[in-house]
């Protein structure tokens, strides 16, 4: 095998390798280290202007449940004229009504 020629490595996360007794070592004194003793200096401000930029994160996916609901013939022709994507639809009519009943934080 040549320098250059690459490593494949497959990490199981259901099964992962045991931590060898320095990694366990590093990991209990990071652990005791109380907050006031982590050196933050290399880590910028989080000011409003980050905030008002943030958003969630765009990969997220809610757990979808399967369910069998009874709607009004009108209401589902009415879903389903923008096409294909209704349930999509109908989800996000609910999260919003959701949302809005919501009791503010």
């Amino acid at each position: 095998m040549k320098e250059t020629d690459p490593v494949i490595f497959e990490l199981d996360l259901h099964r992962p390798a045991a931590l060898t007794p320095e990694q366990r070592a590093e990991l209990e004194t990071l652990a005791a280290t109380p907050d006031s003793e982590i050196d933050y200096s290399d880590i910028p401000p989080l000011t409003e202007a980050f905030f008002a930029n943030a958003q969630r994160n765009p990969f997220y996916r809610p757990i979808k449940a399967q369910v069998t609901v009874r709607l009004d013939a009108d209401v589902l022709a009415w879903l389903k004229t923008g096409g294909r994507g209704y349930q999509t639809k109908l989800n996000a009519i609910l999260r919003r009504a959701m949302l809005q009943d919501a009791p503010p934080k």
